[in-house]
Parts: structure tokens; C-alpha cells; sequence
């Protein structure tokens, strides 16, 4: 297979999973290469994702790493044998490679966590409040740049606005949705926005209340997708320049043990409800 220039997360993701299932199996790149009747470079191309491997040769690693585990080996051979080309391609070359990346993942994901203390979360925003956030970046944005930048994040929506859903769960602090992005107009139709959204079967809407006492947390913003399998699962962390993407097994639990957290301390969904129509009265 030729080699490629700028793998995607994904072809990155897929190298990597299989780099860890080596070393796990106590093997030295030269030796897994050996198996596949290769050299150490494209043994090292493929683990790092400028290279393609094909569902035989895979399977054939798995085999020779002892790999038991049916669900993440069929999981990487879809990942490996995927041809898709969505909706993101479009944007390729018009955007940082970050963006496509999150739109892919998002794409594949089972389920999406969210926790904001700033912002609303993107999978939310109208197309008003996105503009107003990608207007303050540093150094300022081109209109046009701008522009693409909002209509990516609008499309990337379809995951929980369009015709198969997948469930997502947004833990939201007041502070969020008290700043007047946009100015008061933006922030009620946003805030009415996402009261229409919570009313969906597959999206629920948590808000961490001023009111809380000792509540420490008001740092740790992050984005979880769900893999196919839990050891595909992949932690985000959001910026206006892309998005930096997280899979080491200790960070992943980490970022679940802190999406555990805020949810334990935030209002139940009825009453996440009544806050936020509360202060989109406030506007």
C-alpha cells in the first residue's frame, strides 16, 4: 500500500491499538514484522498509520498476539477495511485536519459526553453563537475562515439532529449559560434552542447550579466519544484551532471518573429544564 502523507485520528487510532496489542504480547517491532514477511520500517509505517493493513494481515497479528478479545479484533478490522468518505471530506483542505478528524470520529462514535463551564457545548450551538465564538479567536479569522469553521460545526450536529441519533449526555454549568454570547438575542435563542433539544429521547441535558456548595471543577471541560468498544473510547479536548484527541487507557478513565463526578453534583434533567427556561425568561 502506498504511503500516506497525513494519516487521519482515525488511521493514527487504528496503528496505535495495534502497537499496544504487540507490546503487549511482549514482541519487538522487527519480530511482528518477521510474521507478516515484512521489514521493521513498514511494520513501524502501519503503527503509526501511514501505512494500510489489510483485514487478513491483521487478523493474522492477532492471531500471533495472542489477542482473545473477539470485539476490539473485529472493531479494528472494520476500522482498518472503512472506506468512508462523509460529509467532512468536503471541508478537506479548507480546514485544519483537526476538525475532519473530530467530524469522523463523532461519525463513528456510539455515544457522546460532554461537560462545559464556558460555553455551550458545540453539538448545541446555533449557528448565531458559533459565529460569535469563532469571532474572538486570536489571531482574528479571515470571514471566510470564519465562515467554514461555523458551517463545519453546524453539519457536524447531524450526529444528534438527524435521521439515526446517537445518545448524548451534556453536563452544562450555569456559568454557561448565564454569559451573553452574542449578545442577549444570541443567548435566548440558544438557550431556547437547547430546551427544544433536551425534549429528545436521546439527548439529556444536566446544569451545574451557581448554588453548589464546594464545587471544584470548574476546570475540567471535556468531550467523550464512545467506541464500538470501550477500549476504542476517545477523550477530546475542544479549541477554536481543532481538537486534540486522547485514548491512553489511564487518561480515558480519568476523564469517566470526572464525567461521573460533575453528574453526580448537577441538577436531574427536570430540573436542569426549569433553570435554563428561567434564565432564558431573565434575557
Amino acid at each position: 500500500m502506498a504511503r500516506r502523507k497525513e494519516p487521519t485520528a482515525r488511521q493514527e487510532r487504528l496503528g496505535a491499538e495495534l502497537r499496544k496489542l504487540r507490546e503487549a504480547a511482549g514482541l519487538k517491532g522487527r519480530e511482528a514484522a518477521a510474521l507478516l514477511g515484512t521489514d521493521s520500517a513498514q511494520m513501524s509505517q502501519i503503527e503509526f498509520g501511514t501505512a494500510g493493513v489489510s483485514e487478513e494481515r491483521l487478523r493474522r497479528l492477532a492471531a500471533q498476539y495472542a489477542c482473545r478479545d473477539t470485539e476490539l479484533i473485529e472493531a479494528l478490522v472494520a476500522m482498518a477495511t472503512d472506506r468512508t468518505l462523509g460529509w467532512w471530506e468536503e471541508y478537506r483542505g479548507l480546514l485544519p485536519t483537526s476538525f475532519l478528524d473530530l467530524a469522523e470520529l463523532e461519525h463513528h462514535a456510539t455515544y457522546r459526553l460532554d461537560v462545559e463551564f464556558l460555553h455551550i457545548p458545540g453539538l448545541f450551538q446555533t449557528e448565531d453563537y458559533a459565529r460569535a465564538v469563532f469571532s474572538y479567536r486570536v489571531p482574528e479569522l479571515p470571514d471566510e475562515d470564519l465562515e467554514l469553521r461555523v458551517r463545519h460545526r453546524m453539519d457536524r450536529k447531524v450526529i444528534v439532529e438527524g435521521s439515526a441519533p446517537i445518545p448524548y449526555e451534556a453536563v452544562i454549568h450555569e456559568a454557561a449559560l448565564r454569559i451573553k454570547v452574542g449578545g442577549r438575542t444570541c443567548s435566548r435563542a440558544q438557550l431556547t434552542r437547547i430546551l427544544e433539544l433536551s425534549e429528545a429521547e436521546h439527548i439529556v441535558v444536566r446544569v451545574i447550579p451557581f448554588a453548589l456548595d464546594d464545587f471544584a471543577g470548574a476546570t475540567n471541560a471535556m468531550m467523550y466519544a464512545g467506541g464500538t468498544v470501550p477500549k476504542l473510547d476517545t477523550a477530546v479536548r475542544d479549541a477554536p484551532h481543532g481538537a486534540a484527541f486522547i485514548d491512553s487507557e489511564a487518561q480515558l478513565g480519568a476523564f469517566r471518573t470526572l464525567f461521573r463526578k460533575v453528574k453526580a453534583v448537577s441538577l436531574d434533567p427536570r430540573q436542569s429544564r426549569d433553570v435554563i427556561q428561567r434564565l432564558a425568561k431573565e434575557l
